[in-house]
């Protein structure tokens, strides 16, 4: 009798995780692509999650995608961890690979920069500083990956304080931290603004800092893609700026995972886009 191959199993591991778009963008890319595999979201919770980990390979899964709350214990349950996942503090991408050990990588600083080249291909990060508000998980991912493109000098404010100096800590001296009564003044001559927290989703507070420092050469990203158009995005584009929406990090950080699964470098498109808007 001949053995068939096996279809290689991923997911999305959060909890709770119905929200996540990753198994519409993954399957919309196998589909594509006519490639035999499934992608699942899996909703597993912090207790389970080292023994959840350890079975699925035996189960067919090649790999994983990891979301909110789980991102950070991840390197501890990994075998091997990438340097910018150590960065980070965190990881998105899980491989298990062939010789039993768990790969651990974080592709978000990757989507965020190749969000911002595909939307705004003038962008020249070298040129001058940038913005960022907000200093968590997402925060970290941002702001290491701006140090990597060149940002001469990176400002950061957050509600807490010492959340950004800790990021400051590990990440380095680039990094000058303002209190947060003062958002609004690291938005002057800022080439790169950049909204890496929740304020401005749905559900959440509204974005309420200041934007009179915001130069109309400035490149504004929001991170919120739930609405597309947020407020802060909204009042940027109004003063003249170019404006990118969150949902294309999303996207993009999806791609080098999606390779490392299934095999084939996908495209990101609008077709993608608007099979995962729905």
């Amino acid at each position: 009798m001949t053995e068939l191959p096996r279809i290689p199993l991923a997911g999305v591991i959060g909890s709770p995780v119905a929200h996540s778009r990753s198994p519409v963008l993954h399957q919309h890319w196998l589909k594509r692509y006519g490639l035999a595999g499934h992608f699942i979201p899996m909703d597993i919770a912090h207790a389970d999650l080292a023994e959840a980990i350890r079975l699925l390979p035996r189960l067919g899964f090649v790999g994983v995608n990891v979301t909110i709350p789980h991102k950070e214990l991840m390197l501890s349950l990994a075998d091997l961890v990438t340097d910018r996942a150590a960065l980070i503090g965190a990881a998105n991408t899980l491989i298990f690979r062939q010789d039993g050990k768990i790969h651990a990588d974080n592709t978000d600083g990757y989507g965020f920069i190749e969000n911002l080249r595909q939307n705004a291909p003038h962008w020249a990060p070298t040129s001058g500083p940038a913005a960022v508000i907000g200093a968590g998980g997402a925060a970290r991912a941002v702001v290491a990956s701006l140090i990597e493109a060149g940002v001469p000098e990176i400002r950061l404010t957050n509600r807490s304080r010492s959340r950004a100096d800790a990021l400051r800590s590990d990440l380095g001296n680039k990094i000058t931290v303002y209190e947060w009564v003062q958002a609004g003044n690291i938005l002057e001559d800022a080439v790169t603004v950049v909204n890496t927290t929740s304020l401005g989703m749905v559900g959440k507070p509204e974005f309420r800092v200041p934007l009179d420092g915001l130069s109309p050469n400035a490149v504004v990203n929001d991170l919120v893609y739930t609405p597309l158009e947020t407020g802060f995005l909204r009042q940027a584009a109004a003063m003249g700026c170019t404006t990118v929406d969150g949902l294309g990090m999303l996207l993009h950080q999806a791609a080098p995972a999606f390779e490392r699964f299934f095999g084939v470098r996908p495209e990101v498109d609008e077709d993608l886009r608007q099979a995962v808007l729905g």
